[in-house]
């Protein structure tokens, strides 16, 4: 008895290791790919820039954020409003698509959720070009608009803010569709039927059954959608001008043309920070509960 007492105190004790053991190469993984760079990049941040291809002194350089806020607020403010509206766009258009592949998608709900995602079949960056050829001034979407009475003849879309927003709309809308998807699968329709036996319209069954049941995929799809829209350079590169300039593009040029990396490496950090405030808001008021579709 007294073998098999403490053999089973071995294996208690190898058992209270077996969570840790489960969780290191996640956390090695983290530690390894996002912990350390992050690191490397603060000391980035911290340091002065000595010359062109010299490497960067460390030297408790705060003014390299300062300077993120003061030279660079338009082109913080200009990216979080085109991420925003790209982001409702992005709900506006892939909520009720997404809502009639659930509903109505029947035996092609596979065919039509995988044509959703077809456009990743394609280079992001090959996407992104595509689509100068269909704004351009003398491209087929202009030409229609063009023939619409009342709308002036120097009206254009490329190289315009609505541009850069309808590349970033596009670029990422089936990160919007994906989740909410999921969500709207999730959901027994035979709800809005109970809802309906009680003498509740359709619409009254849609507002109080199934988009509160569908909000954890609205919450994660906007995630999905904002951050990267908001750190996105190559749509404003193609679609958009100096004029339409946001941070992405700022920390693009300093990394890999005027390889000044410090203040590089600040914008990064300062966009990192917003970006997570941001979200902790944007969770707070939403929440996050059933988040995991």
């Amino acid at each position: 008895m007294a073998a098999d007492t403490s053999s089973d105190d071995r294996g208690l004790r190898k058992g209270k290791w077996a969570p840790y053991g489960l969780l290191s190469p996640g956390i090695l993984w983290l530690v390894l790919f996002f912990l350390v760079p992050v690191m490397i990049l603060v000391r980035t941040a911290l340091s002065s820039k000595a010359s062109r291809f010299a490497n960067p002194e460390f030297s408790w350089q705060f003014s390299n954020f300062t300077s993120a806020f003061t030279d660079y607020g338009p082109q913080f403010v200009r990216s979080f409003l085109f991420a925003g509206i790209a982001t409702i766009s992005a709900i506006l258009i892939g909520y009720p698509l997404a809502y009639w592949i659930a509903t109505q998608g029947g035996r092609w709900k596979n065919l039509l959720i995988g044509l959703v995602v077809v456009p990743f079949f394609t280079s992001y960056l090959i996407r992104t070009i595509a689509w100068t050829s269909l704004l351009k001034d003398d491209g087929v979407i202009l030409n229609v608009i063009h023939a619409i009475p009342f709308v002036p003849q120097d009206f254009r879309l490329l190289a315009t803010p609505a541009g850069v927003i309808g590349g970033l709309t596009y670029n990422f809308l089936s990160f919007m569709i994906l989740p909410i998807y999921v969500s709207l699968e999730k959901i027994d329709f035979r709800l809005t039927e109970a809802a309906a036996d009680l003498y509740g319209t359709p619409w009254q069954a849609f507002k109080k059954v199934v988009l509160p049941l569908s909000m954890p995929g609205v919450f994660a799809g906007s995630l999905l959608v904002f951050i990267p829209a908001a750190g996105d350079y190559l749509n404003n590169r193609y679609l958009g001008s100096p004029k339409t300039s946001m941070i992405g593009t700022v920390v693009q040029d300093k990394f890999l043309v005027q390889f000044d990396y410090p203040v590089a490496a600040a914008l990064s950090l300062v966009l990192m920070a917003i970006i997570t405030t941001m979200v902790l808001i944007y969770s707070k008021f939403l929440g996050t509960e059933g988040l995991a579709v």
